[in-house]
């Protein structure tokens, strides 16, 4: 099987939002400002937040939500690109099945990643994909590369392959290799990229001092030991080549209080980072300085941090705020359940009905423009000593 390229959705109103610097301890980081102004928090959304995730009856206690014919958002909203698997051998192609949905095969790794590898999941990741791009203003990457010392770069966990495609189309003299644990690449892309099955959560199979920049993205949930993963970065990357990591804290925030900590938003993160421990895989990412200690323990220098946030919904006023959200709400709502499927599931131990009636709440939250949830997005970079 082959799958067509898959391109970025074009959107009708193209633009990026604005950017936050985190406040960290690089120097000239400032502190991050809201996604977009919002209203004053109600006195009844000052709830004390719990100290515990709530379990899977509780959302069965509260039943289905009640929809109301004045919802702000069109839930229609979805990606008309389709997806198949690269042809490959048949034992990486037997994939796992639960309920319904596939996973990756046991023939290429022994650890457990929660997200699915089917056709709904990777357009979802899609969608997400282009919000990250227009959050990050349509930079392929943060870190200071020059075009003339790029000759080998590498994208770990490429997913669909939409950034590698987009890297090597912009620097084609760069050869660039895109890994996954999943065969889910197109087969007609640039000739200076190809596509390699492989596990980066094990010892990496590239040569020593080789790649000029090692790319990261949305891996919460793949890596055990964060450190060990840069560790094997830091040998196979070049001396003065770069490894630059974009992911995000599992945690939906407002600043005026509109995410109540007991409503699905509010335990969403909770309930990620509870499963989290129990397999023994990191989901909050952009949390508690991981990424940049992470970096700095394995050795890299000239390490940058840079926050952003992604509004969870079109809620805020600024028109390329509210673009991101769209793009995030149309991924979440889209494949809700294929999110939580693994995580609640079969680490938590959720029934399908307290699967999808926690779903329902969330897509119901999704949809009230008086929520200004969003997510943080962190960008680290950092350097390999010359």
């Amino acid at each position: 099987m082959s799958t067509p390229v898959k391109r970025k959705p074009q959107s009708p109103t193209p633009g990026s939002p604005d950017v936050a610097k985190a406040k960290t301890s690089t120097p000239g980081a400032t502190s991050p400002e809201p996604a977009s102004p919002g209203a004053a928090s109600p006195a009844a959304r000052t709830a004390i937040e719990p100290t515990d995730a709530l379990p899977g009856s509780h959302w069965l206690q509260q039943g289905l939500p009640q929809l109301d014919d004045g919802d702000d958002t069109d839930s229609s909203l979805g990606s008309d690109a389709d997806s198949s698997t690269a042809s490959i051998s048949s034992s990486i192609l037997n994939y796992r099945t639960i309920n319904g949905r596939t996973y990756h095969s046991d023939s290429v790794t022994d650890g457990e990643y929660w997200g699915p590898n089917d056709s709904k999941h990777i357009e979802a990741l899609d969608i997400i994909y282009h919000a990250c791009d227009l959050m990050l203003g349509g930079k392929l990457h943060q870190a200071p590369l020059v075009e003339s010392n790029l000759k080998n770069a590498v994208d770990i966990g490429t997913g669909s392959g939409i950034w590698a495609i987009d890297f090597a189309d912009k620097y084609n003299n760069c050869k660039v290799v895109g890994t996954d644990i999943s065969p889910v690449q197109p087969s007609w892309v640039p000739p200076n990229l190809e596509f390699e099955i492989n596990d980066a959560t094990k010892e990496w199979t590239f040569r020593e001092d080789h790649f000029d920049f090692i790319h990261m993205q949305f891996l919460n949930g793949a890596f055990g030991d964060l450190t060990e993963v840069y560790k094997e970065a830091y040998r196979c990357c070049k001396p003065g080549g770069w490894l630059e990591h974009s992911d995000l804290s599992t945690m939906i925030k407002s600043d005026d209080g509109t995410v109540l900590p007991e409503s699905a938003w509010g335990q969403w993160g909770k309930l990620f980072d509870e499963a989290g421990k129990k397999i023994g895989k990191i989901m909050a990412m952009a949390d508690n300085g991981l990424m940049e200690k992470a970096m700095r323990d394995a050795g890299f220098i000239n390490v940058e941090v840079k926050n952003f946030k992604m509004p969870t919904s079109p809620w805020p006023r600024d028109p390329k705020q509210k673009e991101v959200g769209l793009y995030y709400y149309a991924a979440i709502s889209s494949d809700a359940e294929g999110v939580m499927q693994f995580m609640f599931g079969n680490v938590l131990g959720w029934t399908q009905e307290q699967i999808a009636v926690f779903a329902a709440h969330a897509r119901r939250e999704l949809k009230d423009m008086s929520i200004h949830g969003y997510v943080r997005w962190q960008v680290v970079y950092g350097q390999k000593p010359e």
